[in-house]
Formats: C-alpha cells, structure tokens, sequence
C-alpha cells in the first residue's frame, strides 16, 4: 500500500543509475477567500479595498513555485465523476468541524471563484480553449496547465496575465442566458461607470441601495473578514491519490478534443434581416449546409429554445433537420438556379422559426419524450416501453451537430464542447455586422468545417443579392418614400431628383429600413431582449429573503491571514 502514497505529487526524474521518484508529501494548494458584503449583503470593500486585496493574493502566491502549489489542487476532484467527487467529499467532511470541512464549505459558500490565470492567450481559439477547459501542461511530471486553476462546481469568472476575461460556470443549475444576463450587466455597469467619470450626470444601470463601503463605519459590518486569508487543505493520503488519478483523467479529456473559432465579418443580423430572414434561423441553415457540403449527409442536430416565460422554464429542444432543410440543403449543392436555392431556403427557414415558437411555448417533444423516459421501468426490470428500444431513440440521443446561440455585444465568443465522441460543439453569436462562432469536437475536421461554413455564407450572400435584384424594386428610405408620396399629393414645383440605386448590391451589407415582418420572433433565438419585470420579480424575492433572515452563525476565520499594506 506505500506506494499509493506516491501517486501523486510526484515526477519520474532520469540519473545516472536510472530513474527516482522525486516527492514533496507537504504540497498544499493556494486558495484565499474574503468577505466583500456584510450579513445584510451590503458592500463593505470599494473597488480600491478589492484591488489591494488582490494584488496581496498575487504578491503570496508568486512566493510558492507553481510546480509546488499544483501539487495540491483540489479544484481537479471537481471534473472527476460525479460518485467519485461525492465520496471524496464525504471524506473531506466527515469530522465536522474539521480544517478539510470549514474550507470546502467556503469554497461551497462563495459568490463565485475568481481563477487569476498565469498565462496569456496568442490566438483566439486559446483564449476559448482556456476558458471552457484550461490548458494542460506538463513540467518534470507535474500539470501545471490552468485547468488545475478551476473549481467546476461554482460560477467561474476567469482573467488571465493580459486582461482577457470570461466565464465559465455549471449548467445544471442555470442556462446560458442566466448567466449571459450577469455578463451583459457587468459590461454594461462599466461602460456607464466610466461615462459618469466624464459626466458626473450620466445615468446609472442600478440605483444602488447599499451604502458607500469608504464611509460606513467597519464596527457596522458585522462577522466579516476583508483581510484576504489561504486556505491550506490537510493532504491526506487519499487525496492525493485521488488527485493523481482526476488530474491524469483530466489531461486525457483536454488532449481529446481541440477548439477553433470563425470571426465572420462578411455580414451579420442587419443584412440577414434585410434579406427578409430569421437570424437564428439563416444561421442554422448555414450549419446543416456546411456540414453536408463536407461530409455528404444530414446529421442529427440540436438547438436549445428557452421557455423562460414558464416559471420554472428552462429549455427545449429544437431539431433543425426537418423535411424543409434537406430539401434545401440538397437544392443549394446540386446544379440548380439561384432563385430555387434561395426559395428553398426561405422555406426552411421558415420552419425552423414556426418550430422555434412551438417549443419555446414548451411544446416541444424532447423534453416531453425524456420525462416519460426517466419515469419508466429501470431496464433491469422489463417490460421496458417499446418506444425506449428502438433505434430511433438511440439516434435522437447522439447529437452530431449540438448548437446554441447565446450573445449579445458584452460576449465576444461563446461556446461548449460536443455531446458526443464523433459531434461537434457550435456556440454561436449572430451581431449586427458579424458572426462569431467557436467550434469544438474531439479531433474531428473542425478547422475544415469552419472552412467551409465560411464559404458557404459568402456563396449564400452572393446568390441572394442576385436573387434580390432580379425579384425586388431599389430600397429607397422612409424618409423618401414619404416625400414622394407628398409630392404626389400636393404637386409641389420643381423636379425631383430621384435617387441612384445602381450601387445596391455592389460591396458591403446593405442596413435594412422596412420592418422585416418578423413581430413574435426577434431571430436570436430569444437571446435578444431582457424582461425587466422577471429582474424586479427576483429582486422582491430577495428582500422578502432578508426580512426572513435568522441570525448570522459566526464563522471562524479559516486560513492563513495576510499582511495588508498601507494605500
């Protein structure tokens, strides 16, 4: 049994007379923790106060090598299996009260995990790898990579050396657009911040109920601690085994699967609804023709559609392979006129906007489907419905193409990995002028199916400018078109001077100046917009929450506490 003690911690280095293990059994991980509201959950620490905090984390940290403070990163346990983790938890908290004990339920307790990275990004398929999964990266046998810099079981708000920032946060409590609403209001609350820098009257995203942190008096903060403290787990032997085994799972994982993104600036939502499309709608097409383009086939495909105007809603799925998509598909790659490819298209697009609307109204058939599933018979006790037998069952649950568009200006990429070993991951950001998307899969053409998606958008474009100026009359503004309805009317002198429309069509995206026609469905996939009301609903939530408060429990100051200086 001795040698599982040296599982972990551990580096296979080569002498003279062969090879030893090197070990160091007293690695502990850096984690450091502070309190930023009061029991109130008022602020007690100004944007000055948390800066200072951080750069005192930073200043202790660069004191341990990083090869030392990996040898103990406990946030690695959180990628293991789920019955793993749970065990190991259990381990970590079976004497109350223990050091291992108080410091997972900080770490449980926490708004979020603020990851400070050590490397910068050179491209941006890095920055997107990095942020879903980290980088694996192995020094005389010990990771080292970001993905031990990870706590995957809470909100993660990730920054590297070089300033670049995301998100990356556990989808079993939330969906994206929860966390895409956080996203969109740190970006916004900034922007509006530095314009009240300039105009002190500038308008502000909240009307903050908590007072100045810089003019309370501490004595009202309450059982607080603002002074940043590490954490030091006890590295028992059993976590250090299990953390050799999660980290070595981990860097298997990484290495399976590459990333690549597409900065389409060739046009975006402003020509698409010009065109007379749904964004979400166009784009899915795109997908299912570039994947037919390079493979020659039609795969299963997923879409999440929210039902957030349900009060527990979360998603349903929508399946943009319909009879009206292969038709298209087949269509825009045979030898057939622009006009077929285009009606074609618009026909499928259609579709997929009419099928958008039924599951975002839960009427769906996934999730309905799923529920039946789960509360029929275990398998080992038959008779098992006939219907979860079947091959198309099987088929419906191995997504190829798993999709989703979710994003908005504060996001400038978005993404996942595949759901299954032979699919691809696509998150997708559809913007007024460009298209972003990241695409993952486990070593499958990705660099190529992007490729040839960038192809096929400019193709699409070209046959519908074409399209559009055999079919429809110059575009002319509504300022125009009222004047000449004017001029009509009263027979004013003079000539007037119409205008010259020969240039529409030639070069650059043309900006759309009628309605598109499109009143129930804004084309992002329900994305696009925020209800202010579900915001106050949840604010009345939680103050009804703080009338119900008990009394605080006092909590004892775990860690290490650090040496402040003066600013």
């Amino acid at each position: 049994m001795f040698q599982y003690s040296r599982l972990f911690g551990t580096a296979r280095v080569p002498t003279e007379n062969g090879c030893i293990i090197g070990q160091n059994p007293s690695a502990k991980h850096i984690f450091y923790w502070f309190d930023v509201l009061d029991d109130n959950n008022d602020l007690i620490m100004s944007e000055k106060d948390i800066t200072l905090n951080l750069q005192v984390i930073l200043d202790d940290a660069q004191q341990t090598p990083i090869q030392e403070a990996a040898k103990g990163a406990l946030g690695i346990l959180s990628t293991e299996n789920r019955k793993v983790w749970s065990g190991l938890r259990d381990l970590l908290t079976k004497e109350e009260g223990s050091n291992n004990a108080e410091c997972l339920h900080i770490v449980d307790s926490a708004i979020f995990v603020l990851c400070l990275d050590h490397m910068e990004p050179t491209s941006t398929a890095d920055l997107c790898g990095n942020m879903l999964c980290g980088t694996s990266d192995i020094v005389r046998g010990v990771q080292i990579g970001t993905c031990i810099n990870r706590w995957y079981d809470k909100l993660q708000i990730i920054v590297c050396q070089n300033g670049s920032a995301g998100i990356n946060f556990e989808h079993t409590g939330v969906d994206g657009h929860t966390v895409l609403r956080f996203a969109s209001d740190v970006y916004t609350d900034t922007i509006l911040r530095y314009a009240k820098t300039i105009n002190g009257l500038a308008p502000s995203l909240w009307a903050s109920t908590s007072p100045d942190p810089a003019k309370r008096d501490p004595r009202s903060f309450g059982n607080v601690s603002t002074t940043p403290r590490k954490l030091q787990w006890d590295m028992i032997p059993e976590l250090n085994i299990a953390l050799r085994f999660a980290e070595s799972h981990l860097a298997d994982l990484l290495h399976q699967h590459e990333f690549q993104v597409l900065d389409f600036s060739g046009y975006g939502k402003n020509f698409i609804t010009s065109m007379g499309f749904s964004p979400d709608a166009f784009v899915q097409m795109a997908f299912q023709a570039a994947y037919y383009g390079l493979y020659g086939r039609m795969e299963n495909t997923y879409e999440p559609a929210m039902t957030k105007m349900y009060h527990h809603g979360r998603t349903e799925a929508i399946r943009p392979v319909t009879k009206e998509s292969i038709d298209f598909v087949k269509t825009f790659w045979g030898d057939n006129p622009p006009n077929q490819k285009v009606d074609a298209l618009k026909r499928a697009a259609d579709k997929h906007v009419a099928t958008t609307r039924e599951c975002s109204k839960a009427q769906g058939q996934d999730r309905h489907l799923y529920a039946l599933y789960c509360s029929s018979p275990p398998s080992d006790h038959p008779p098992t419905p006939a219907l979860f037998n079947d091959a198309g069952w099987d088929k419906i649950n191995n997504t190829i193409l798993s999709t989703s568009n979710c994003g908005n200006p504060s996001l400038r990429h978005f993404g996942f990995g595949p759901t299954s070993g032979d699919g691809f991951g696509i998150g997708y950001i559809i913007k007024d002028d460009s298209i972003s998307i990241c695409a993952s899969s486990k070593h499958r053409q990705t660099s190529r199916l992007m490729d040839t998606l960038e192809s096929y958008l400019l193709e699409i474009r070209k046959l519908l400018r074409t399209n559009s100026r055999k079919t429809t009359s110059p575009r002319t503004s509504r300022a125009r078109e009222m004047e000449m309805l004017s001029e009509r009317l009263e027979n004013r002198r003079g000539r007037l001077i119409r205008q010259d429309t020969s240039h529409l069509g030639r070069g650059g995206t043309e900006t759309p100046t009628t309605d598109s026609g499109e009143v129930e469905d804004d084309g992002m996939g329900g994305y696009g917009f925020f209800d202010a009301g579900m915001l106050l609903h949840a604010l009345k939530g939680v103050q009804a929450d703080r009338d119900r408060v008990e009394k605080p429990v006092r909590r004892r100051p775990v860690g290490k506490k650090l040496q402040l200086a003066e600013y």
